[in-house]
């Protein structure tokens, strides 16, 4: 009994494990801190060298359709979004200071 409750521990445990399921890799990122005068196209564009722009989009206020200072980026692959990631994190785009990470997935109770 002991041992066979060991060895799921170690199976849960497993360096291996925590480095596939720990980190999950996407193809779409999240862009934060952003000017509120960014136009799509100006987003679309400081992303495109990076790889292949699946889709970009600013996410706006309903009521006044401002931009709320952040957006995500869809890739054709994971290395593409990295790249970007690795390129665009901590530089300076509109003026401002932006933040660039791979976006997470929503969770249920995070759905309105």
């Amino acid at each position: 009994m002991w041992i066979s409750l060991l060895a799921r521990r170690t199976a849960y445990a497993s360096p291996l494990r925590w480095m596939l399921l720990g980190r999950e890799f996407s193809s779409e990122i999240f862009v934060s801190r952003l000017s509120y005068y960014t136009t799509d196209e100006e987003f679309r564009e400081a992303f495109l060298p990076f790889g292949s722009v699946k889709e970009a989009r600013l996410i706006r206020d309903a009521r006044t359709k401002r931009t709320k200072g952040y957006g995500f980026v869809t890739y054709e692959s994971e290395a593409e979004a990295q790249k970007a990631i690795k390129a665009m994190d901590g530089r300076i785009f509109g003026g401002r200071l932006i933040f660039v990470e791979t976006a997470k997935s929503r969770s249920k109770e995070d759905v309105p």
